[in-house]
């Protein structure tokens, strides 16, 4: 089974800089910058950012084109909120246009929630993105956090693959009998039939690796597995992290 990046159902693609770093690292980073960004009130520190960002992100292997796709499914919810914040914020007008005013204080609350997101969003594309699934889950449970929520992530990234090739077969055998989806109360009823057989055959499924997983002893916990080590890459890494973010929190401050 191809492995599949974190943050969209690509195959992740190899990054020898960052795959270098132990897991935790980059959860740590992405959190971080994720957590500095939501911190920093002032738009020009922020807008001052995006570019050392996105020059990481390109430093890493990543295309230009590949991230605008990626932060384009982020755009047209923040596109909503920059049309509808300075309508509903009461404050100072900021624009007339007609009957619709657009408030100061509202602009500025919508730039301040593009900048953030499409910050967080970048960061957690760099760094996350190419993490494999049970690599991130490992490194999450390393990290602390409860390990049933790192099996259910375990659990859902194998299972995803599961179910999306039981849906193939199921549509391959729906083409290989002329089915064309249509607003027809027959399109209606076959796809009925297709999500029902999906989720049969999913529960089948499910109770043979169930039987599977106990005639193998299976007793409620996994043994997660990791041979990463932090090293003394990894605590550069973070170290010079740190310096940047202390120093946009303090440009943040004098601003």
């Amino acid at each position: 089974m191809a492995t599949e990046a974190l943050f969209c159902c690509d195959e992740a693609q190899a990054r020898p800089w960052l795959d270098r770093l132990d897991a935790r690292a980059r959860i740590v980073a992405a959190l971080a910058i994720v957590l500095c960004a939501v911190a920093i009130r002032s738009p020009w520190v922020l807008l001052a950012g995006a570019p050392l960002l996105l020059g990481f992100a390109l430093a890493c292997g990543l295309r230009g084109g590949e991230i605008l796709a990626r932060l384009a499914h982020a755009e047209g919810f923040l596109l909503v909120l920059l049309l509808m914040l300075p309508l509903t914020v009461p404050g100072p007008a900021w624009a007339t246009l007609g009957p619709l005013e657009f408030s100061r204080p509202g602009v500025e609350r919508a730039v301040m929630i593009l900048l953030r997101v499409n910050l967080s969003a970048l960061a957690v594309l760099t760094l996350l993105a190419g993490l494999e699934p049970s690599r991130f889950g490992h490194a999450l449970a390393r990290l602390g956090v409860p390990e049933k929520l790192a099996h259910l992530l375990l659990f859902a990234a194998r299972w995803t693959e599961l179910v999306r090739q039981e849906a193939r077969r199921l549509h391959d055998a729906m083409r290989a009998r002329a089915f064309r989806a249509s607003t027809s109360a027959h399109s209606w009823r076959t796809l009925g039939h297709f999500t029902g057989q999906l989720l049969l055959r999913a529960l089948e499924r499910a109770e043979r690796v169930d039987e599977a997983m106990r005639c193998r002893g299976f007793s409620g916990r996994f043994a997660l597995v990791s041979d990463e080590r932090f090293r003394a890459r990894d605590l550069v890494f973070l170290a010079g992290l740190g310096c940047v973010l202390l120093g946009g929190l303090l440009a943040d401050r004098a601003a």
